[in-house]
């Protein structure tokens, strides 16, 4: 067993369309099954691409569980999945479920260059990014202490991951929602000796 814990973070595969075209935060929305005949490459990649042996866990939403049996039907040995609750997508209270053109006309502050909303706008009845960081960095620091020196898979959600990424590298929200993390993307962090380093974040599957 060496010191180093690594965490292998997987955003969960393509929504379906209807729920695509609205801000669904963290309403529990079926996989686009279309959509998931057309990765079965991706799944096959991170099959390969995670370690065997790892310790899996995932959010109480379906999308999660559904991406980790298709990347188990893909090629890695099925594993015993462990729900993480406080790793659930940002929750956007009243504007969940508002399409995008509603949901853009309700903001109270300008939107992130690179997300729907700022990174410190609190829809009412919801919570804010950095209250996501507050709820996910502890459990990615148990998750961390159950698994010392071995592996872990995540598959969780982009604002979860952000998050994630927040609180190992000490970043403000604004900061977190530069990082890009598309569907089936990859991101390993590490921790060894208390200390928390990123190995790669937002790893596609090759193209083709």
């Amino acid at each position: 067993m060496t010191d180093t814990t690594r965490i292998f973070l997987i955003r969960h595969a393509l929504v379906e369309a209807s729920a695509r075209l609205t801000a669904y935060g963290s309403m529990d929305v079926a996989l686009c099954q279309d959509t998931l005949v057309r990765e079965r490459p991706a799944h096959a990649w991170l099959a390969a691409r995670v370690p065997p042996g790892a310790r899996w866990y995932c959010t109480p939403l379906a999308r999660t569980r559904a991406t980790a049996m298709a990347i188990f039907a893909a090629g890695y040995p099925e594993a015993e999945l462990t729900d993480l609750p406080h790793f659930v997508e940002q929750h956007l209270g009243e504007w969940q479920g508002l399409t995008h053109e509603e949901f853009t006309a309700v903001l109270r502050d300008p939107p992130h260059p690179f997300w729907n909303h700022g990174a410190d706008e609190r829809p009412p009845g919801g919570e804010s990014l950095s209250e996501v960081v507050d709820r996910v960095g502890p459990t990615l620091e148990a998750v961390a202490d159950e698994n010392p020196g071995g592996d872990a898979v995540i598959v969780a959600h982009g604002g979860s991951i952000r998050a994630a990424l927040a609180h190992a590298c000490a970043l403000t929200p604004y900061q977190a929602l530069q990082f890009s993390v598309k569907n089936l993307s990859l991101t390993r962090l590490e921790r060894e000796r208390g200390h928390w380093r990123v190995g790669t974040v937002n790893e596609e599957p090759p193209p083709g």
